[in-house]
């Protein structure tokens, strides 16, 4: 499935899995910077252990934005009208993401698609869970 195509797709239907390279201390610096969420347990290693955690771990909305990814890598964003998660686990510097996602449901009546969607990490254990609805009314030059 390169891109999704709403007179195709049916329920059940899985989504291509999209794997990501370990999570980076410099991803995480970086993803903080862009963010503008500079909390020190994301990026130092002291201030994290203090806390209690054995390293330093990657904000939830990281993880989000890599669902997001997965998302737009076969529907366009301006077709996505909601999307939500929830964070089950901590993803850890060193952690190994694969998103997944299938699809949950569809309304024929109102062209769209309802997706259940994870984040995995190498050991099997699911560290995000999310939905994203898609519309297939509009095109991207269709007036507002």
């Amino acid at each position: 499935m390169n891109q999704l195509i709403f007179d195709t797709v049916k329920e059940g239907d899985e989504l291509p899995e999209m794997r990501f390279p370990p999570i980076s201390r410099l991803q995480l610096a970086l993803y903080c910077g862009g963010s503008g969420d500079h909390n020190p347990i994301h990026v130092d290693t002291d201030f994290a252990r203090r806390a209690g955690m054995r390293d330093v771990f990657a904000p939830g909305m990281l993880s989000m934005a890599l669902m997001g990814r997965l998302i737009t890598s076969f529907a366009p964003p301006f077709r996505v009208t909601a999307f939500s998660a929830r964070f089950i686990d901590i993803t850890w510097v060193g952690d190994e993401i694969t998103a997944t996602g299938r699809v949950a449901a569809l309304d024929r009546n109102a062209r769209s698609v309802r997706l259940d969607l994870s984040c995995i990490n190498q050991n099997g254990q699911t560290t995000l869970t999310g939905r994203a609805a898609l519309s297939f009314c509009q095109s991207p030059d269709s007036p507002k």
